[in-house]
C-alpha cells in the first residue's frame, strides 16, 4: 500500500481499537492533534457500532467516551486561548 492510500476503514471493535492505537499522537502533541485524534476516533467508533453489531452498545460507549474527551479539549483549547488574548 502506498502513503497516499488511506487505510481501510475498521469492520470490528478489535480492528478499531488497533486503527486508534496506530494513529495515537505522542504524549507531548499539542491539543489540536489530541482533539482532531479524539475526534476521529469517536467517529471510528460509532462506524463500527454500525458494523461490528455483536459490540454494538460497547463500542457506542468507546464512542461517547472519545467524543467526552475531544469536548474536555476543545475547552482546554478555547480556555487557553481566552488566557492568552486577556494577558495581551
Amino acid at each position: 500500500m502506498d502513503k497516499t492510500t488511506d487505510p481501510a476503514m475498521p469492520r470490528t471493535l478489535a480492528e478499531a481499537h488497533e486503527a486508534v492505537a496506530a494513529i495515537r499522537p505522542p504524549q507531548t502533541a499539542p491539543l489540536s492533534e489530541w482533539l482532531a485524534y479524539y475526534q476521529q476516533s469517536a467517529a471510528m467508533y460509532a462506524e463500527v457500532a454500525e458494523l461490528d453489531r455483536g459490540h454494538h452498545h460497547e463500542a457506542l460507549a468507546i464512542a461517547e467516551r472519545e467524543c467526552q474527551l475531544a469536548k474536555q479539549i476543545k475547552t482546554r483549547i478555547h480556555a487557553s486561548a481566552t488566557s492568552q488574548v486577556d494577558a495581551g
